[in-house]
């Protein structure tokens, strides 16, 4: 099982986040489910779709194979005309986590019943060697 607390104290490391933000993150994390790097990648294999949060520019730069980006600021405008079966099996990640968590829980207050945000975002993704493009 993923220990939430052990990726706060990891990104502290490299980036700090305002305690409000931190406390933002810790209630929408109270609220969804997280899946690891491997679950990810075995849930793609079965038809999980995979979507980027993260910004254009970081979207550009590089991102995880067989994503989709909707970035954080319109994924809850653009995600019904995407996906409208709200039970779609939906996998979201960011730069660690963070974004990615306030998005699943937005998106579950949509109705999305199947929603996941990808522990330790794209940082955990590359460190695991998974594929990019």
């Amino acid at each position: 099982m993923y220990d939430r607390r052990s990726q706060f104290e990891n990104r502290k490391s490299y980036m700090k986040h305002s305690p409000e933000f931190e406390a933002i993150v810790e209630d929408a994390k109270s609220r969804i489910k997280e899946v690891t790097i491997d679950e990810t990648t075995a849930r793609m294999k079965e038809g999980a779709k995979l979507i980027d949060v993260r910004e254009d520019n970081e979207w550009e730069a590089e991102h995880a194979a067989g994503a989709t980006h909707m970035g954080r600021g319109v994924i809850e405008r653009d995600i019904v005309q995407t996906f409208p079966e709200k039970d779609t099996e939906l996998i979201l990640y960011c730069g660690g986590g963070f974004r990615s968590a306030l998005a699943a829980d937005m998106l579950q207050k949509m109705g999305y019943t199947n929603v996941f945000s990808m522990a330790g975002g794209w940082k955990a993704w590359k460190e695991s060697g998974a594929p990019t493009e």
